[in-house]
């Protein structure tokens, strides 16, 4: 699919600090990015620019950029008068970004960031565990491994605290933690406690993981929807055995590029709607591409970290019957956001419409409704769901 991308920015954890990237329910760097796909009608096929202050945004728009424009002129720092704009706007996913952060947030489209190498989730009780270790990664040297237990960071505990602060805390975004910079993790595996110092890393991630299971059944597993991963599930789905079901597992996906959403849409679709949306009050769509597998068995896995992008390819999937949705209520982060450039070279991200399903549901604020609970294994609940679903052959 050509055009451009839908935004999906991510919040910072806190005022001041470096910008926190959320790859699934990933301990590294992650999210979404990019700019609008198609175009209003009426438009001619030209693309929709980003908002500025002479165009007919939303009214916070203006004031954001006038308030960054006066604070310039009267000699203060435009980001932070362009934040405290933002916070009195009640724009939800607003945030404002210093040059170097969208720079970082651009680079993170690619796969890469700084960090220590850890997968994790927040369990029910509040607990983060982790669920994986990057090959290579200052974690995986360190040997800490899948199923430990992180308590602290840098003497902070961790328990309760929204996966989006432990990332920040472990890349080191209120300092502007570069790599090679020491950050000392509490870890628990068992009965033993004990105490790691790691050095953050330039690192680049793997989004897409595929294994395959003893029954033939493949599991596609997507951190975050960052570039190439549309093609990389087609890939995966046309190399699965031809009479084996696929689990598509989105939980913890945070989002990322709503074209790469749709191309992976498109290895399942032949053709028509993923998703409308509104910007600014003109009507667009986004469709998959002619093509995908339609017979093969599909479910879809997703829970409460289930973001935006992947909460767009979910609906579409449920909405057009094409698969099964286990697990529980998505996160419900459907809004749109566009980028404008403040006087200093930093960037506002301000929310200018929202997207539905195929059926016209709205996620913001909603969330996706998965059709089956997950039980105590989602996968084998997945399984169990794919074998009722028959062998497509």
């Amino acid at each position: 699919m050509s055009g451009r991308d839908l935004f999906c920015p991510p919040r910072r954890s806190r005022r001041g600090a470096a910008l926190t990237l959320v790859f699934a329910s990933v301990l590294v760097a992650g999210a979404a990015t990019g700019s609008l796909p198609g175009s209003p009608p009426g438009s001619g096929g030209r693309k929709s620019p980003a908002r500025t202050a002479g165009s007919a945004a939303p009214a916070h728009h203006a004031a954001v950029t006038e308030a960054a424009a006066e604070a310039l002129a009267d000699g203060k720092s435009p980001m932070e008068a362009a934040e405290r704009a933002v916070s009195r706007s009640g724009d939800r996913w607003g945030a404002v970004y210093s040059q170097g952060d969208f720079q970082e947030f651009q680079e993170a489209l690619d796969g890469q960031y700084t960090g220590v190498g850890l997968w994790a989730r927040r369990e029910r009780d509040g607990a983060i565990d982790v669920t994986r270790v990057q090959t290579g990664s200052p974690a995986a040297d360190a040997g800490i491994r899948s199923g430990d237990r992180l308590r602290s960071v840098d003497g902070e505990k961790v328990d309760g605290l929204p996966v989006t602060e432990v990332v920040s805390l472990l890349r080191g975004d209120a300092d502007d933690a570069p790599a090679g910079t020491a950050v000392t993790l509490g870890l628990e595996r068992g009965t033993r406690a004990w105490t790691e110092t790691l050095r953050r890393a330039r690192l680049s991630t793997d989004p897409v993981t595929v294994r395959r299971l003893a029954d033939g059944v493949t599991v596609i597993r997507i951190a975050a929807f960052t570039k190439g991963v549309g093609d990389k599930v087609r890939t995966a789905v046309r190399g699965a055995p031809a009479a084996s079901g696929i689990i598509l597992d989105l939980r913890g996906n945070s989002g990322g590029l709503v074209t790469e959403a749709v191309t992976t849409a498109s290895a399942f679709l032949d053709g028509g709607l993923v998703a409308t949306y509104d910007v600014d009050g003109h009507q667009c769509a986004l469709h998959a591409e002619p093509g995908g597998d339609t017979a093969r068995p599909l479910v879809a896995l997703v829970d409460g970290g289930t973001m935006s992008a992947a909460e767009l390819l979910t609906g579409a999937l449920q909405d057009r019957g094409r698969a099964v949705v286990v697990g529980s209520r998505t996160f419900g982060k459907g809004s749109v956001q566009m980028p404008s450039r403040l006087p200093d070279g930093s960037v506002a991200e301000l929310t200018v419409g929202h997207y539905r399903t195929p059926g016209g549901r709205s996620v913001d604020g909603h969330g996706i409704t998965p059709d089956l609970d997950p039980g105590s294994d989602a996968v084998q609940r997945a399984r169990t769901v794919l074998t009722g679903l028959g062998d497509p052959s």
